[in-house]
This record gives C-alpha cells, structure tokens and sequence, in this order.
C-alpha cells in the first residue's frame, strides 16, 4: 500500500511571503471603519499599559512579595529542611529535560526560557542558596534534553513511568519519616504555598486521566451493571460542587475507615480533587470515543482483532488525540480549583496569601499581592497549555505517520 503524502502543502513558496506592512494593510487597516477601530484599541492598549508599567515601577510596594517569597511558595515549611524541596525540583528539571528531548520537536528554545526565567525569579528567595539550586537545575534539564535526544527510541516508556513514579518519591522528600534522622518527618499542615497547589494539581492529573478513561469505556459498556455503576458515579460528581466533593472527603471518609486507621488530609483532598476531576475527564473522553467512526470497530474486527485490542490500538488512541485541547483545558481546571483547599484547612498559595494580608506591616498591599499569584498563576496555566499543544502536535503527526 503505498503512503499518500502531504509534503507539498507543507512547502511554502518564497514568493507568497508578504511583508509586515502589506499585512498590517490586509488584516488591519482594510477599510476606514476597521483602521478607526485598530487605532482606538491601540491607543487603549497603550494608555493601560502604560498606567500598568508606571505602577509596578512608582507606585507599587515589592517589598511585601520579597520579605514574604519563601512562605508563599512553600508555605509555613522548616526553613532548615527547604533544601529537600530543591532537590525534588532538581528531579523534576531533569525529567522536564528529558521529555523534552524526546517528545519536544521544533523551534521552542524561546518559549522554555520565557516561562522557566520568570518562573526561577519567583523562586530566588526560597533559600539563601537559591541561585545555586537553580544553576544545578538548569544544568540537569540540559543534560536531560541531550540524553533524550540522544536515547530517545528507548527512554520513552521508562520517563512515562518515571513521571508517575516521581510522585510518591516527591511527596517522601518532601514529607520524610518519623523513623529517619537524615530526613525528619513534617507533617503535612506545614506545606503550603505554590508547591502545595502544584503537588496537588500533579496527583489530580495523574489519578484523574486513566479513572477518567476507564469511566468512558465503562460508560459504553455492553454490561448493563458496569454501564450503571459508571453512569451513576459520573452523573453524581458531576452534579456536586467540588467544595462539597472536599468536605465529604475530609469528614464522611475517616468514617468507613477501620478503628485507628487515620488518613492524612492532605491525602484526603487529593482523593477528592482526583476523584472530581476524574468524573469530568470520563465525559471529554465519551466525546472523542464517540467522535470515532463504527466503520473503523468492523475494520479493525474484520483483520481478526478482539474488542481489547480494537479498543487499546485502534479507538482509544484516535479518541484522545481528538480531544487533548479539552483535556488540557481540564487539567488547568484543577490548578484552578485547588485553591479551593484552604477551606478544608491546608495552606495553599490563596491561603498563604491571606494570611501575609493579614499582617498589619503589609496593609494596604492587597493589589501587589494578588497581582503576584496572577502572575504565578498564569505562567503554570501558560506551561501546561503549551505542554498541551506541544503534545497535540506530536499525537497529529504520529498519527500520520
């Protein structure tokens, strides 16, 4: 069979290249009423950027986000302990590194230091030694990008695991044990900030993408009781707020939990926010499940496959490729809905916040503060979208191919 390329439509011609000016003209200025309404948004652009930049540099009191910085990345944490925190970022450089080489294809070198400088500015004061931690970071996501450019046929499979794997060895850094004197244990009331929100997020994806695949297929069973079960759950979630969803996994759980077994409510919340999540991701999935044409299931019987492999490496794989932007919208969804959390008790980012609010040296600085968590808010939600895209890109071409 022979492969019908598309190479001709990627192919531009040097002549149909058109200059900035003769753009500006086409899209812009075209008529007199579209040129009235460029040059009245830009001069609305300009007056409020203008004010904008004259705040932040006259007006505005930094010194609220730079005394308070370490507490509102990581919270009430041991100021002695901070440095098992860099070494998970460290890890996690390296496997960002990794994936890059791998996975990452392209001109994109511009868009990693974008986010990854201003990101680094907002962690300079976490520790004395901070530039250090972040030098040792940069250095291991270049190793990392080479390696897996270098490996990049057989470190595929292995960095997915390790990705999934590096959550429960994060959170035993981070969170040591009462048995250990290299690495005391902090209970988890003492995580908080930025870190707390990210921690949650991570979990909450991980948990949420595979329950929420299984709740689609569940949905489309031919099982009448494994179609219902599924239907029940995900119509119920979905019918609850995610606060109620938190406070039933803070106060209904330990209940159906046997005598003195305790369970922690940092672990708690991320059952619930996983659980949540998982019942919106079932229906994103339904949507591209449901988008694949019946004649590919007789296609693919037809050449002697059984319902698990038509499934797994015909529908599944087309189903998610078509809908990652919807997917990718949900998992900012979740860093969103995080800071729900400081109504069940645990310091996130908008809790931290509130509390550095509180403090009568920093009154009237309600603005700095919030436009900081917007900024920091932004570049994680500008990461994963651009992760999303990226990922969208390499599934199309894959595809393809």
């Amino acid at each position: 069979m022979t492969a019908i390329s598309n190479k001709p439509d990627e192919i531009t011609n040097p002549e149909s290249k058109i200059s900035v000016l003769t753009w500006l003209k086409k899209n812009l200025f075209y008529s007199i009423f579209s040129s009235l309404v460029t040059l009245a948004v830009v001069y609305l652009l300009v007056l409020l950027v203008t004010k904008i930049i004259n705040w932040a540099i006259h007006s505005a009191q930094w010194d609220v986000i730079i005394t308070n910085i370490r507490l509102l990345m990581v919270g009430t944490y041991p100021a002695g302990q901070v440095q098992r925190i860099w070494i998970c970022i460290l890890m996690i450089g390296l496997m960002i590194g990794l994936s890059w080489g791998i996975w990452i294809k392209g001109k994109t070198v511009s868009n990693l230091i974008m986010f990854g400088f201003l990101f680094a500015l907002a962690l300079t004061q976490l520790h004395n030694d901070s530039w250090i931690w972040l030098t040792g970071t940069g250095v291991l996501a270049i190793m990392g990008l080479f390696i897996g450019k270098r490996f990049s046929g057989s470190l595929r499979l292995p960095v997915i695991l390790l990705w999934v794997a590096l959550i429960p060895l994060v959170i035993f850094l981070v969170g040591g044990s009462a048995k250990s004197q290299v690495l005391p244990f902090i209970t988890t009331d003492q995580w908080g900030g930025l870190f707390l929100n990210i921690l949650l997020t991570w979990v909450g994806i991980i948990i949420s993408i595979p329950l929420g695949i299984l709740l689609a297929l569940g949905r489309q069973s031919k099982y009448p009781a494994i179609k219902s079960i599924c239907v029940f759950y995900i119509e119920v979630i979905r019918a609850v707020p995610l606060i109620t969803i938190l406070f039933m996994a803070q106060v209904m759980l330990p209940l159906f939990l046997p005598e003195g077994f305790t369970f922690d409510r940092l672990a708690r919340a991320m059952v619930g926010i996983s659980l949540f999540s998982a019942a919106y991701m079932a229906e994103i999935i339904r949507g591209g499940l449901q988008s694949i044409s019946h004649s590919q299931y007789e296609a693919a019987q037809a050449l002697g496959m059984n319902e698990i492999q038509v499934i797994s490496r015909i529908v599944l794989p087309q189903a998610l490729v078509a809908v990652i932007p919807v997917i990718v919208d949900q998992c900012i969804g979740i860093f969103r809905d995080t800071t729900l959390v400081l109504i069940v008790g645990l310091s996130d980012l908008l809790s931290v916040s509130r509390t550095v609010l509180a403090n009568p040296l920093f009154m009237g600085t309600h603005i700095e503060v919030y436009a900081f968590i917007g900024l920091l808010f932004w570049i994680v939600s500008y990461f994963l979208a651009f992760v999303g895209q990226k990922i969208e890109f390499l599934a199309t071409a894959y595809r393809r191919n």
